[in-house]
């Protein structure tokens, strides 16, 4: 086993994410193909240490987009690590800025996590801009 699941086999943005924040992804990416026309791909990183990088990395190459979803504060998450090596690796490929969509960097009362989230409306949002970059 990989450690790794990829859904939907997409071709136009990778989506990387794991534990809650997948069942999110796999409905954005409904989403996106339903009211973009966007197709993408959706990675379960099922381990975060050690992560498969290759897997990852392969999906990147072929998609040119790339966006990490965690439910950390961006700052200093480990979609940050994700993003650097897809750019070390991936650089020549890419055909956007890597996103990410994470928690924001604030300590929150718990009552108001669902405002804290990565929901589903900002990651297709996301996704809007990188199908849309020029």
């Amino acid at each position: 086993s990989s450690g790794i699941n990829a859904e939907y086999g997409g071709t136009d943005v990778t989506m990387i994410g794991w534990g809650t924040v997948v069942h999110v992804l796999l409905e954005v990416a409904q989403m996106a193909q339903e009211q973009l026309g966007v197709s993408c791909e959706v990675i379960d990183l099922q381990t975060i240490v050690p992560y498969d990088a290759a897997t990852i990395e392969k999906s990147v190459k072929k998609t040119g987009k790339a966006m990490v979803v965690h439910e950390a504060p961006l700052t200093q998450g480990f979609g940050a690590e994700l993003a650097a090596r897809l750019q070390e690796e991936c650089f020549l490929h890419l055909e956007a800025p890597i996103q990410r969509v994470a928690g924001w960097d604030t300590p929150f009362p718990y009552i108001y996590e669902p405002f804290y989230l990565p929901d589903k409306w900002r990651c297709l949002d996301t996704v809007k801009k990188l199908a849309e970059y020029m």
